[in-house]
């Protein structure tokens, strides 16, 4: 149950860094309460999979499950630009995420 609580908590983790950047610096107010309610929500995830899990493996599967997300979203829509390179190196975090899975 851990690791899905911390898979969720990731996914939200790319969620707040979107609703983040959109907010425009805290000035539009819908991206705002989505960055602050996602935030919050992921935090607690995050807390609640460490009661199980070490915490160098939780924050390391939590960090990258929200970063190649986040990149690949911002991919997808456009607003950062794609490259094979870049695809490889989301392959290579996802693949890190996965060994540090089995690794436990």
């Amino acid at each position: 149950m851990s690791w899905i609580i911390l898979v969720i908590s990731g996914v939200l983790e790319a969620v707040w860094a979107t609703a983040l950047g959109r907010s425009a610096g805290f000035s539009r107010l819908t991206p705002t309460v989505v960055f602050g309610v996602a935030l919050v929500l992921s935090m607690v995830g995050l807390a609640v999979a460490m009661k199980q899990l070490p915490v160098g493996t939780a924050y390391a599967v939590w960090v990258g499950i929200g970063a190649a997300l986040t990149v690949t979203y911002a991919m997808i829509t456009g607003t950062e630009s794609a490259s094979l390179l870049k695809v490889v190196l989301l392959v290579v975090i996802v693949g890190a995420v996965v060994g540090l899975k089995l690794a436990h």
